[in-house]
C-alpha cells in the first residue's frame, strides 16, 4: 500500500465514482478512525480557512455538483468513474458564509439531527433484531404464550393449499404485481415506478385475489430460498408464470403462514426438501417436492397470539422505521434551504 494516500482524521476525500443519488461523486470526511489509506483515484484534501464541521455539511448538502458538472468531462465517465482533473477540482469556486460563528451554529445543528438520525437509525436496527429473534424463537420450539411446550401438527403443503390456476386469458386484469422479499407483493408500476410487462403480454399470467400466496423461487439475501408472501389487496392481480400461486384450502390464520414463511423453519423445510438449480440465483423446485414441504400447524388459538406478537412488533418497527425516514426528508429539506 506504498502507493496510498495517507488520510488523517478530520481531512477529507472526493470519491469520483458516481451511484445512484450521487451523479458527480461524494466527498466525505475521515471520522470515525485515526487514520486510513486511499487509493490515488480520490481526490484527498483537508480544510484550512472554513469550519470542518461546516465544510461537512456543505458537501453533504451536494450544492458543490454545480461546480464538478461544469468541469467533468463530458461522455468521460469510465466504468463508474468520472473524469475530474485535481487541479480543475481545486479551481472551482464556492459560495459560502465567511462569518465562523454562523459557520458553526449551521454546523452545530446539522450535528445534533445527524445524532438524532443515527439514534433513530440505530433504534430500527435493533427493532428489525428484535422482530428476527421473535419469529425464530416462536417458531423454533413452538412455544405456548403459558410458558408450557404444545405439540403442532405437521402436515404436507397440499393439505393446505391448492395451486391456483386462473389465467388473465382475457386480459381483463391489468394490476400487474411483482413479489419483493422486502416489500411483499406490491404494483410492479410501483416497484419498479413504471409498468414493466406489456398488457398484450400478460394473457398467460395467473389471476390472484386477496389471501393467495405467491412463491417466487429467485434467492435474495433476506429470501434465501425465495420470497413466499400473501396477497393484500381487495384489487385482483396478475403475477409472472414463473412464480407459484396459492390458495388456503385450510382452516388456518393466513397471517400465521405469512410469518411461518419468513422463518428459518421454513427455509429449513425447504432446503431439506428441495434442490438447487442450475442457475446461482434460483431455487429449482417441482410441484411435487414443493406440495410436499412440512408446514407446523399449531391449534388457531395460538396461531391467532403468534400473529397478534408479530403484528405488534411490525408495527412498532414500521412507526419507527417511518419516523428515521422523516428525519432523512428533514435533513435534505434543511440543507437544500441552507445551501440555496
Amino acid at each position: 500500500m506504498s502507493g496510498y494516500y495517507l488520510l488523517l482524521n478530520g481531512e477529507f476525500a472526493y470519491n469520483k465514482s458516481y451511484s445512484v443519488g450521487f451523479d458527480f461523486g461524494s466527498i466525505k470526511r475521515l471520522d470515525c478512525y485515526p487514520m486510513g489509506a486511499l487509493s490515488t483515484l480520490y481526490i484527498c484534501f483537508s480544510v484550512k480557512k472554513y469550519d470542518s464541521d461546516f465544510i461537512k455539511t456543505y458537501f453533504d448538502s451536494l450544492k458543490w455538483y454545480k461546480e464538478i458538472y461544469m468541469i467533468a468531462a463530458e461522455g468521460a465517465r469510465n466504468h463508474g468513474l468520472l473524469n475530474v482533473p485535481t487541479e480543475d477540482f481545486f479551481a472551482t469556486r464556492h459560495t459560502l458564509p465567511t462569518n465562523l460563528k454562523e459557520q458553526k451554529k449551521i454546523a452545530a445543528f446539522m450535528k445534533l439531527l445527524e445524532r438524532r438520525i443515527d439514534a433513530q437509525r440505530r433504534l430500527v436496527e435493533a427493532l428489525k433484531s428484535y422482530k428476527r429473534g421473535m419469529l425464530e424463537r416462536l417458531f423454533s420450539s413452538n412455544l405456548s404464550f403459558s410458558g408450557s411446550s404444545q405439540m403442532a401438527n405437521i402436515v404436507p403443503l397440499r393439505e393446505v393449499f391448492c395451486k391456483i390456476s386462473d389465467r388473465n386469458s382475457n386480459g381483463t386484469v391489468h394490476n400487474v404485481v411483482t413479489n419483493s422479499a422486502e416489500l411483499g407483493l406490491l404494483p410492479q408500476r410501483d416497484y419498479f415506478d413504471k409498468d414493466i410487462a406489456v398488457a398484450e403480454n400478460t394473457q398467460n399470467y395467473f389471476v390472484i385475489v386477496e389471501g393467495d400466496f405467491v412463491y417466487n423461487p429467485r434467492k435474495s439475501k433476506s429470501a434465501p430460498y425465495g420470497p413466499f408472501n400473501v396477497y393484500r389487496s381487495k384489487e385482483a392481480g396478475i403475477v409472472s408464470p414463473l412464480y407459484t400461486c396459492l390458495r388456503s384450502i385450510a382452516d388456518v390464520n393466513l397471517d400465521y403462514l405469512y410469518w411461518y414463511f419468513q422463518s428459518t423453519a421454513w427455509h429449513r423445510y425447504m432446503y431439506d426438501n428441495g434442490s438447487q438449480g442450475v442457475r446461482h440465483d434460483r431455487v429449482s423446485m417441482t410441484d411435487e417436492l414443493l406440495f410436499a414441504i412440512p408446514v407446523v400447524l399449531p391449534d388457531k388459538q395460538l396461531q391467532d397470539k403468534i400473529v397478534a406478537v408479530m403484528s405488534s412488533i411490525q408495527r412498532l418497527y414500521e412507526a419507527e422505521a417511518a419516523k428515521s425516514d422523516c428525519l432523512q426528508s428533514e435533513k435534505a429539506q434543511f440543507l437544500r434551504s441552507l445551501f440555496a
